[in-house]
């Protein structure tokens, strides 16, 4: 009984000590953090986990990996939480491989990617959100079936920037991510699952 009691005060603490690290200050109020800079390349590798057939999120598997160049279109803008810079950035996928339910190949590319860099943040890491939408050419009809080996993508999620250096950063991000053909194909049974990835940003 005493371990029991003990739980709900150490989480408590734990909690604390998380939202006192968490908590966002204006991004000028802290050293190590870049604003100013105009181009945003990267490089990224990411897993995913979803449906196609099935009512189940563990039936498809996929991994990708590939290059990031996005610009930078505006100063600081709006007021309170809603301050920040807004990116037109696009991705090139040179690396797509399913693994369940079947080994699939392919390669795509995201000219599409609206980012929203918040202006918050909690000692060097910064939040943003993000849309994205583009094309995907595999080696053989996605998801299986009499589909297509051409679909278009489309996520949306956000993540956080932990800046390393002033003009370095590591992203981790969770979205949500669609692929479907569009009725290219016979039957379209869309990919719908959850991407985690992680990038190494540099900027200019």
């Amino acid at each position: 009984m005493t371990g029991v009691r003990r739980l709900p005060t150490r989480f408590g603490v734990v909690t604390a000590l998380l939202c006192l690290l968490l908590l966002p200050h204006p991004a000028h109020s802290q050293a190590g953090l870049e604003t100013h800079h105009d181009w945003d390349f990267s490089v990224f590798v990411a897993g995913g986990t979803g449906e196609e057939h099935l009512n189940s999120f563990s039936e498809a598997q996929i991994f990708t990996a590939g290059v990031f160049v996005g610009k930078i279109l505006t100063d600081e803008i709006g007021k309170g939480w809603r301050r920040g810079r807004f990116e037109y950035g696009v991705d090139v996928i040179p690396v797509f491989r399913q693994f369940r339910p079947q080994t699939i190949w392919g390669g795509g590319l995201e000219p599409v990617i609206l980012r929203w860099h918040s202006s918050l943040h909690a000692s060097r890491s910064a939040p943003f959100i993000e849309l994205a939408g583009g094309a995907l050419r595999t080696n053989a009809n996605f998801p299986t079936g009499d589909t297509s080996a051409f679909n278009f993508t489309a996520r949306g999620g956000g993540g956080v920037e932990i800046f390393t250096h002033p003009h370095r950063s590591v992203e981790i991000a969770c979205r949500w991510a669609h692929i479907s053909n569009a009725n290219l194909g016979v039957k379209n049974p869309e990919f719908n699952g959850v991407q985690v990835s992680i990038g190494y940003h540099w900027f200019k």
